[in-house]
């Protein structure tokens, strides 16, 4: 297998032979000897490339080594007199493997907006921030892995196609096979015995309920996978399709699931900064000055907790502050989140106890029969990073808000036999892996975190 440019530049300046392959990301000439740069997007630096035009002098093919063109070049690795890197490639053969007309190469520019780059997402990786998000989602990937295996859980594969609504919010994109322009339909209403499913199905919007019955036989275990949304909602914040981790955990409390998720995140920070400090040096500058710092204040803090009651009573002291004022029973706002983390604590902050009337369903009754156990954890520049709770291991409780939810208890009669055979109790969260990209990059808009974004009206590629 060759080589990374990555590993290119590791290595010390030989005298045998190399064979570097990447796209050309600059060249310039002078009267005998041309420069051009090579990324294969194994890092953030390119590869310098040197040829002598008395030595190799094809005038055609040089002509055609223009950014974006995909090349291969065979040459020796010699000490490079810049400063930008330790090693330069002098070309003894160049081969041009797909070439990219400069009329018509949409990457012509240094800097394009992010919002030019969604239209062509096909492209959009070649540019240096793409770039590095996609290197930093990376390995962001694998921290998590890295987290949850070191600590015995088991990676669990919930469906993606689902007969419940694990939030109750009716959100969901229908999955079907009924013909749109000849619906069955038995008193007025659609036939889904007709269907493939033989009833209503959709896409996930969590893969929380399953998780659950795996966590009920394997005690530790966590999913990492896509899940869905039918939101109506054009924002910086929001996609349609997008990636969710979520752990849970039997014979655990609401406190043993506030530690794990503070741990969670600070594992996955560390190991970004420890493995991406080129690319988060590119966010630290162009797009979040001071992010680093921030990260690095945040693995080595202590993440205060407040309950819902008591961060209400902080922001009711500074109601003239927010546009949505703070009020008990409602839920709070990004700008309550960021107020709270930002100029309140200083720091990373998890929520507990909140009104039972803005929680889900599943989530366990405090003795005051108003507030669950719940807990978000927010942190500074973003709020609301992950959502959790303990569950309700209790069949007469869990069967009453349901009910007074207005849910089928059809719907959801293995979750309810989860409770009612060997019940324990048991915690879990999720979080949204997007959000956590955007909180590690800086970027802005939730779109430019994810490969390809869905978005309502939104799904070209």
């Amino acid at each position: 297998m060759r080589p990374s440019i990555k590993e290119i530049l590791a290595m010390k300046p030989e005298e045998k032979s190399r064979t570097v392959s990447g796209w050309v990301r600059t060249r310039r000439d002078s009267k005998n000897v041309c420069f051009f740069e090579l990324s294969d997007g194994s890092c953030l630096k390119n590869l310098q490339v040197i040829v002598d035009k008395e030595k190799y002098n094809p005038e055609a093919l040089l002509s055609k080594l223009t950014t974006g063109a995909g090349v291969e070049v065979d040459g020796i690795l010699v000490e490079s007199p810049g400063q930008n890197q330790p090693v330069e490639l002098q070309a003894a053969e160049i081969r041009l493997l797909g070439e990219a007309p400069a009329d018509s190469y949409p990457l012509q520019k240094k800097r394009h907006s992010f919002e030019f780059l969604r239209e062509i997402a096909h492209l959009r990786p070649r540019t240096n921030a793409l770039g590095a998000v996609t290197r930093v989602r990376s390995a962001a990937s694998y921290a998590v892995h890295k987290f949850y295996q070191e600590r015995g859980f088991f990676y669990i594969h919930t469906p993606i196609i689902s007969a419940s609504d694990c939030e109750g919010a009716g959100e969901m994109f229908q999955v079907t096979t009924l013909d749109l322009n000849n619906i069955p339909k038995e008193d007025g209403k659609v036939d889904y015995s007709k269907d493939f499913f033989g009833k209503q199905a959709s896409l996930t919007v969590s893969g929380q309920l399953e998780a659950e019955i795996y966590a009920m036989s394997h005690s530790n275990v966590y999913t990492f996978g896509p899940t869905f949304r039918a939101e109506n909602s054009n924002t910086a914040r929001h996609l349609a399709e997008f990636w969710m981790i979520e752990p849970e955990m039997a014979f655990c409390n609401l406190d043993g699931d506030m530690d794990v998720a503070e741990d969670f995140i600070k594992y996955v920070i560390k190991y970004v900064l420890e493995n991406c400090a080129e690319d988060m040096d590119l966010f630290n500058k162009f797009i979040e000055k001071g992010i680093v710092e921030s990260l690095r204040s945040v693995v080595d803090s202590d993440f205060h907790r407040v309950t819902y009651t008591e961060a209400v009573r902080e922001l009711e002291k500074n109601t003239g502050s927010f546009e949505f004022k703070p009020s008990w029973g409602a839920d709070l706002q990004s700008e309550h989140e960021k107020f709270l983390t930002e100029k309140v604590f200083g720091g990373p902050v998890i929520v507990t106890d909140y009104p039972k009337e803005i929680k889900a369903f599943y989530m366990k009754m405090n003795d005051d029969g108003k507030t669950v156990r719940a807990m978000d954890v927010l942190v500074p520049r973003l709020g609301e990073i992950i959502g959790g709770s303990q569950r309700e291991d209790s069949l007469d409780r869990l069967t009453a808000r349901l009910e007074e939810m207005n849910l089928d208890k059809k719907d959801y009669w293995w979750y309810l036999d989860l409770r009612r055979y060997g019940s324990v109790p048991h915690a879990g969260f999720g979080l949204g892996f997007e959000r956590l990209i955007q909180y590690l990059t800086g970027m802005q808009n939730i779109r430019d975190v994810i490969p390809f974004p869905r978005t309502v009206h939104s799904a070209e590629f």
